[in-house]
């Protein structure tokens, strides 16, 4: 099948839930923990391109640091959540799985079954 990988957060359900799911196919992905080991803005543009979605698709709304920068701003440029993201990583939404057979981020875990043999 190849690589997975799956950005992760360890204190998240859906993030534990999907890596559960992962490893019940008998598959050992590459986790990253992108609280501990952030993206850059050029990872995260790579991402988003295989997602096929806008940085504010994976913005998370309910964090602290959403409301604190009034990211909820429609006028913002998507360079400037971009950065946002890089600064602050707990705004990206979790668990974003990649497979060989594309991305998605998953929510709920079973999503990523799909991306799966």
């Amino acid at each position: 099948m190849g690589k997975v990988t799956i950005y992760h957060n360890p204190k998240c359900s859906n993030s534990r839930g999907a890596l559960d799911l992962i490893r019940e196919k008998g598959i050992e992905p590459e986790v990253v923990e992108y609280l501990k080991t952030p993206l850059s803005k050029a990872q995260l543009q790579a991402l988003l391109q295989k997602l096929g979605i806008s940085v504010r698709d994976v913005l998370r709304e309910k964090e602290a640091a959403y409301q604190d920068l009034g990211l909820a701003d429609p006028s913002l440029a998507e360079d400037v959540l971009l950065e946002a993201i890089v600064a602050h990583p707990v705004l990206m939404n979790r668990p974003i799985v990649v497979t060989g057979k594309g991305a998605a981020l998953c929510r709920p875990p079973e999503t990523v079954l799909g991306l799966l043999p």
